[in-house]
């Protein structure tokens, strides 16, 4: 299962998020939930640092499950529309499959 959780401050800003985990819907190279969540996350991050112009610090790690984790987030409009649009992209994956994705926000 991919776990995504993004922390948002006490102004209501997201600061960090994180996901770990694979899908695991189906066999490797088939799996639509994995690639549906990597798109989404991969766009965001990019999206920080071409459209918002401020780089965010990233840790991944491919291995070992899986993991990303996305700090320092500009509280600046654009990067929080940005992540705003990451979470409900994955909402949306997570209301068709539940079973793979599980999203959390934590304060």
């Amino acid at each position: 299962m991919i776990k995504a959780i993004f922390r948002v401050g006490a102004d209501h800003h997201y600061s960090a998020f994180q996901l770990t985990g694979h899908a695991d819907s189906v066999d490797e190279g088939y799996d639509l939930v994995c690639a549906g969540v990597s798109s989404l996350t991969l766009a965001c991050v990019n999206a920080l640092t071409e459209v918002a112009h401020h780089a965010p610090t990233q840790t991944a790690n491919s291995k070992d499950g899986g993991f990303l984790k996305i700090t320092a987030i500009d509280a600046g409009r654009d990067s929080q529309v940005i992540c705003q649009t990451l979470l409900n992209g994955l909402l949306d994956i997570q209301d068709q499959y539940g079973q793979y994705l599980q999203v959390k926000i934590k304060e």
